[in-house]
C-alpha cells in the first residue's frame, strides 16, 4: 500500500536547534552533518573454539554535528552564545536539540544532544567580486543523543 499522507513526512531542509531546552535558540540551518552513531565491536575468540568469534558491544562514538546556513539575524545570537561560553563564567556543557519538522513546521523527530560544546565557528570569505551567499558553520561536539541509561558529563 502506497504512502500518501505527506503531511507527517519531515523535511530534510527543516529544522531548527536549541540549546539548554529551548533557553537557547540557534534557529534555522541549511545543513546538518554528523547526526549518527557507530557502535565499536569487541571480538573474543577462545583457543578452542576454532575460528568461531563472539561479539559484544563495545563503546559508543559520536561524530561532531556540523551545521551550516547563509549568515543572517540568528548568527548574532550564535556569536553571542560562544562569547559567552569562551572561557567565560558560563562555560561549560549544555544540552541540545535538533528539530526536524513536518511542511506545516510541525516537530516529526528530534536529537537530544548530551554535553555540548561548541568546537569550531567559522564564516565563508569574503570577496566583492562574487555575488557569493556568505556561509556560516558551526560545529558542536556531544556525547550522544540515545537514551542508553548511561549519564555522562564532562
Amino acid at each position: 500500500m502506497p504512502f500518501n499522507d505527506t503531511s507527517t513526512l519531515a523535511l530534510s531542509n527543516r529544522f531548527v536547534v536549541h540549546l539548554d531546552e529551548g533557553e537557547i535558540d540557534l534557529g534555522s540551518w541549511h545543513q546538518c552533518q554528523g547526526l549518527e552513531v557507530t557502535w565499536k565491536m569487541a571480538d573474543y575468540r577462545a583457543g578452542d573454539g576454532g575460528n568461531d568469534r563472539w561479539f559484544f558491544p563495545g563503546f559508543t562514538e559520536y561524530p561532531a554535528i556540523k551545521l551550516t546556513r547563509a549568515a543572517c539575524k540568528d548568527s548574532t545570537k550564535v556569536q553571542k552564545w560562544l562569547s559567552n561560553n569562551s572561557f567565560g563564567s558560563a562555560a561549560g556543557t549544555h544540552t541540545g536539540t535538533i528539530i526536524l519538522m513536518d511542511p506545516n513546521n510541525a516537530e516529526v523527530i528530534r536529537w537530544d544532544l548530551q554535553a555540548v560544546l561548541p568546537m569550531k565557528w567559522a564564516i565563508s570569505g569574503f570577496e566583492a567580486g562574487t555575488s557569493k551567499v556568505a556561509l556560516e558553520t558551526l560545529e558542536l561536539q556531544h556525547n550522544g543523543f540515545l537514551t542508553d541509561g548511561i549519564v555522562t558529563t564532562c
